[in-house]
């Protein structure tokens, strides 16, 4: 059975070499949607022979679904242009698109944050990355926090050996400018959603996101770096709801100078 890998890319030449020669061997297809990178990023998929198309962003998820209209081949693995499939991984994929029954599976995924392996912090994060394109998969969820789903077919997923290796941040810097960036993106997909701003989730749900994945899931093995990871998230959600109130105080300045004309 054939495979497509599906990737979006934005300035990704640090990242994405690494990520294609991971899964070159098992690929029939790869399908870069790439939102106008002015790095290096097409040069280097165009070396792996990837298909690539120069598109707006539209939205992690509406760019992730415009990779998965683009495959062609049998099954689709959905990865991001930060993930390596480490060898155990690449062989259960290609053991896993011979089998029948199954429309999907599950990968496990470890951050590889500031040179070592998380084994904590962030744990358990499984997701469903290999499809059969035939269950018509695609992601919801909302942005930046995207879900691949599969729509179609006997709906049987399982879960493979290995694991996708995640490079998400190459520096604290780079950490922590994602982390406000990816609050935003999340505020604003809440305030879309239609959920509003409450004084105590902007309190207590810090608190909480810290306590569960510090001390009760064992992050604190982690070491200084589970420090790092877990007070991030302290910071990640009180400003997605900081952010969020933002939002709907502009709306209210807004709606307030429209009735005073």
């Amino acid at each position: 059975m054939s495979i497509s890998v599906a990737i979006i890319t934005f300035n990704e030449q640090h990242n994405l070499a690494r990520t294609l020669a991971a899964i070159k061997p098992i690929a029939d297809e790869i399908v870069v949607v790439d939102s106008n990178s002015t790095d290096g990023t097409r040069s280097i998929a165009r070396d792996f022979k990837a298909r690539i198309f120069k598109e707006d962003f539209k939205g992690h998820i509406a760019q992730k679904n415009s990779a998965l209209d683009k495959c062609t081949m049998d099954w689709i693995l959905a990865i991001d242009a930060d993930e390596v499939v480490d060898k155990t991984l690449a062989s259960a994929i290609r053991e896993a698109v011979k089998q029948e029954g199954f429309d999907g599976f599950k990968i496990s995924r470890k951050s590889i944050y500031l040179g070592k392996t998380i084994n904590y912090m962030w744990q358990p994060d499984i997701h469903l990355r290999l499809v059969r394109r035939a269950a018509t998969p695609s992601w919801g969820g909302y942005d930046p926090h995207d879900k691949l789903f599969i729509t179609s077919g006997s709906g049987k997923i399982g879960k493979l050996n290995g694991i996708l290796q995640h490079y998400s941040y190459r520096n604290l810097n780079d950490h922590w400018n994602k982390t406000v960036k990816y609050a935003h993106i999340s505020a604003e997909s809440y305030a879309k959603m239609g959920r509003r701003f409450r004084l105590y989730k902007l309190l207590f749900s810090p608190l909480f996101a810290f306590l569960k994945n510090y001390i009760f899931r064992g992050g604190f093995i982690d070491g200084i770096r589970g420090v790092f990871a877990a007070s991030s998230q302290i910071v990640s959600i009180f400003l997605k709801y900081a952010f969020l109130w933002e939002i709907e105080h502009r709306k209210k300045q807004h709606h307030s100078k429209k009735e005073r004309r």
